[in-house]
């Protein structure tokens, strides 16, 4: 398969990562279905891609036809014999027996030739691959969040991926306007690996009591940092975030260095998930 050939993207989840990714391919002239077995879910998702095309059109970024353009290729449904694609991208919980199960059921009813991406941010691919008919088609597309800002796309190969089908998925990344970089297959890949101690870090000070929430984020923000770890924790959801500091932690056979943290467990338990929630590390207005 070539970029030419990809004429319809399936997206699977429709939570924050997966609406993101539906929205860009949308906007770059894809037939886009997003599935998820949530009608609700999917209802929010069609929200929110509205709110963020009209912001976009607010800030000049683009025109009410390129809107209307965007929303017409865009399908929403919970029917999964609707994914039949060209590509399809991944985009839900991090557990890798969920992510298998889906890969093995997309490749039950679509060729052998269809790409199946997983956008997960710490699970090797190499293992998500493993129980997949045509392993060497599975690839890692991990997108920031918000995934239709930032410009950031790591494209991971594991063991059986076919060099072709990572080159069509970094030449997809940057027909969708991201900066694609190529990634080994390891815990965390890049972004993660380095990151997640500035997560992990933040999280023992305040364990330790060595300052607050409020402080820690200013003090960060003060060192050059956009954003401080506790208001990126709630950006990126404390949920999500916990469960890939869990993955990656489990990955390098329980490294202290990646301990998950007792407080952050305590927010996931309370329903606490960050911005999504209304409330994480801070209290949002809804």
């Amino acid at each position: 398969m070539t970029l030419e050939d990809i004429k319809t993207i399936g997206v699977v989840g429709a939570g924050t990562m997966g609406q993101g990714i539906a929205q860009i391919c949308a906007q770059a002239g894809y037939k886009t279905i997003l599935f998820d077995i949530n009608a609700q879910v999917l209802e929010k998702a069609q929200q929110t891609t509205t709110k963020n095309l009209d912001k976009g059109i607010a800030r000049g970024k683009l025109t009410q036809a390129e809107k209307e353009a965007a929303i017409s290729n865009l399908t929403y449904t919970g029917d999964t014999l609707q994914l039949s694609c060209d590509v399809i991208v991944e985009a839900v919980v991090e557990r890798l027996e969920v992510k298998q199960s889906i890969f093995q059921e997309l490749a039950s009813i679509n060729t052998p030739d269809t790409i199946l991406a997983s956008n997960t941010s710490s699970i090797p691919i190499t293992q998500i691959a493993a129980s997949v008919p045509n392993p060497e088609r599975v690839v890692g597309m991990h997108f920031f969040n918000p995934a239709h800002i930032m410009k950031l796309v790591e494209v991971i190969s594991g063991a059986a991926t076919a060099p072709a089908t990572a080159q069509v998925i970094k030449d997809l990344a940057e027909k969708l306007g991201k900066t694609a970089v190529m990634a080994k297959d390891s815990p965390g890949f890049i972004v993660n690996r380095v990151a997640r101690h500035f997560y992990v870090e933040g999280l023992k000070l305040l364990e330790e009591g060595v300052a607050d929430v409020e402080t820690i984020d200013k003090l960060m923000q003060a060192s050059g940092f956009k954003m401080g770890p506790f208001e990126l924790m709630d950006l990126i959801g404390v949920d999500t975030n916990y469960s890939v500091t869990t993955s990656m932690f489990e990955a390098f056979h329980y490294d202290p260095k990646f301990r998950p943290s007792r407080i952050q467990q305590q927010k996931v338990d309370a329903g606490h998930h960050g911005r999504k929630a209304g409330k994480g590390f801070y209290t949002y207005e809804q």
